[in-house]
């Protein structure tokens, strides 16, 4: 996995073996000026957490599982947007409340793709808590 790692340098990646390759919750992949990619491993019952990018547009592709997405304009209103499964994207418009639910029996395993940036490079978190200790950390 760290040999296709790639930040600051253009160059060519399996997107679909690094992504299930990875069996990290968030692990950052590369990071140019305007965009990010970043494989995360989601456990069977497990959900990436209600967020909100005010400033940045998001896309989702499951590579492994299945999820439930919902999405809103209120972070207490999320609607059921739809079942994703290998091969799908999900869309996620800057501003929208979102969360991604692993409804699956396996591991869901997804790249994301964030325009502009949004994770420090070189970001590695094995557990949501972990995400969850370092974004409270950030604030």
């Amino acid at each position: 996995m760290d040999k296709v790692r790639l930040s600051g340098r253009g160059g060519v990646v399996n997107l679909r073996k690094a992504t299930l390759y990875n069996d990290y919750f968030r692990r950052e992949l590369w990071t140019g000026e305007h965009l990010q990619i970043t494989v995360m491993a989601i456990p069977v019952g497990g959900e990436v957490g209600k967020e909100i990018h005010l400033d940045l547009d998001q896309l989702l592709v499951v590579e492994q599982g299945s999820a439930a997405v919902f999405m809103g304009s209120e972070a207490s209103d999320l609607e059921y947007v739809g079942d994703a499964e290998m091969g799908d994207g999900i869309l996620v418009p800057a501003g929208t409340y979102h969360n991604v639910y692993n409804d699956g029996r396996i591991p869901l395993k997804v790249f994301s793709v964030y325009a502009p940036p949004k994770h420090p490079i070189g970001t590695l978190q094995r557990t949501k808590a972990d995400a969850d200790a370092q974004e409270n950390a950030e604030e």
